[in-house]
């Protein structure tokens, strides 16, 4: 049995350093060059079935291994992928770098696969756990209930890994939860929303609309616009005031080692404002950035920046979506991993602090780990670091913990290294 698990272990690890690597579509090719994947063996190809539509609308697909099924599922939430690509299970993300299938990696060992393209692109969170739920339902139907469902999920996925690690322990036996949004679903929204203001305030002129409205041109032509536009003036030595001016205020993480990553970390926080705006205030019902009573603070001349920078208010009705179906409880009945990179420039290490304060509140630190890694990079992993998360996993889920009353004392210094 432990040797199973061993197996289960260093298959699904294997997928997510190559899923970490592609997830979203914002970071993928710079991961890949970042983090070279072994080349895996020779493997048989996986018995997958062809796409089908689950109940709800979403693309599935379940591999299964040639020859016997050991009994196990491992699920994957993918991460996102931008609301103007077509509806289908995104194929980079089931390709490690030296081209391995990860489901043929996955059943390989004998375990059974499962993913789903989510019924919709974008802002997929709202119905993600239905479609993991139906996708799980629809594997019991076919090839009858496995012994344990493990979900795992990064960027987008993860904190659809983590609501459904929440709000479904009668469907899920434990998550693993990579770099997600999972401690301030509107504080995320700030956050780009921030960058974006301050870019402006900065460099005023170089991107047209305003952070809560993106012209349809500039998203059809963003890759060319950045190239062209953007990214000339703001490598350009001249600038390099500003650009450090930008960091300071906007919080925004970046490597001091390696300036490349201001680029990066630039790149990255403009792209999703360009590209998710329209289609999250579509899906929340209204407009979620807020920054009327925000200060910032860096700049050279902070009070010529607080009066002059653009001022937004959020639409009611969004942030009631936003607080309805978007924000993690903290609430755990199962064991739940996550982990994140100190320096993630997409979604800010600040999640774990704000998440771990929920789990304090609801006395589920027991069935809780938070893994840190000090680097730089959104999902930037090594394969031993996932090999040891998924381990923890699969450790508390097979001898669950005892729950304990939370160690409020310490509540005060968690909150504040958020």
């Amino acid at each position: 049995m432990r040797q199973r698990l061993i197996q289960l272990t260093r298959v699904v690890l294997i997928a997510l350093i190559g899923l970490s690597l592609a997830a979203g579509s914002l970071q993928a090719r710079r991961a890949e060059a970042r983090h070279p994947v072994r080349s895996a063996p020779v493997l048989a190809p996986s018995a997958c079935g062809r796409d089908r539509l689950l109940p709800g609308g979403a693309i599935y697909r379940i591999c299964m291994p040639a020859g016997t099924w050991n009994g196990d599922l491992v699920l994957y939430a993918h991460g996102y992928v931008a609301y103007n690509e077509p509806l289908a299970i995104p194929e980079d993300q089931l390709r490690l770098p030296d081209g391995t299938y990860v489901p043929d990696l996955v059943n390989s060992f004998g375990f059974a696969f499962a993913t789903t393209s989510y019924r919709t692109n974008g802002l997929a969170v709202a119905h993600g756990v239905d479609d993991l739920v139906e996708l799980e339902a629809r594997f019991t139907q076919v090839h009858g209930a496995p012994n344990h469902v493990y979900l795992t999920g990064v960027s987008e996925g993860g904190l659809i890994t983590v609501l459904a690690v929440e709000q479904r322990p009668d469907v899920f036996d434990g998550g693993l939860a990579a770099c997600g949004p999972i401690g301030d679903f509107r504080g995320q929204l700030d956050y780009l929303g921030d960058f974006r203001v301050l870019f402006d305030y900065f460099f005023p002129g170089l991107l047209p609309g305003d952070p809560t409205r993106i012209p349809q041109s500039l998203i059809d032509t963003w890759d060319t616009h950045y190239e062209t536009v953007v990214k000339p003036v703001i490598m350009n030595p001249a600038n390099a005031g500003k650009m450090e001016q930008l960091f300071l205020t906007s919080h925004a993480p970046r490597d001091a080692i390696d300036p490349a990553s201001v680029i990066t970390s630039t790149f990255d926080a403009l792209s999703y404002n360009i590209l998710a705006t329209n289609d999250a205030i579509a899906k929340l019902g209204g407009q979620p950035f807020d920054n009327q009573a925000r200060v910032y603070s860096g700049s050279d001349d902070d009070d010529l920046l607080n009066a002059s920078v653009q001022r937004f208010g959020a639409d009611p009705a969004a942030l009631e979506e936003i607080d309805a179906v978007y924000q993690t409880s903290g609430r755990l009945s199962v064991p739940l991993i996550t982990l994140h990179t100190t320096l993630d420039q997409q979604v800010p290490y600040w999640h774990e602090s704000a998440y771990r304060v929920k789990v304090i509140l609801n006395d589920s630190v027991a069935l809780y780990q938070s893994i840190t890694v000090d680097r730089y990079g959104h999902c930037a992993f090594s394969g031993n670091e996932l090999l040891d998360a998924f381990l923890q996993l699969v450790s508390m889920v097979l001898d669950p913990p005892a729950a304990y009353p939370s160690p409020r004392l310490y509540l005060p210094l968690v909150g504040r290294g958020s």
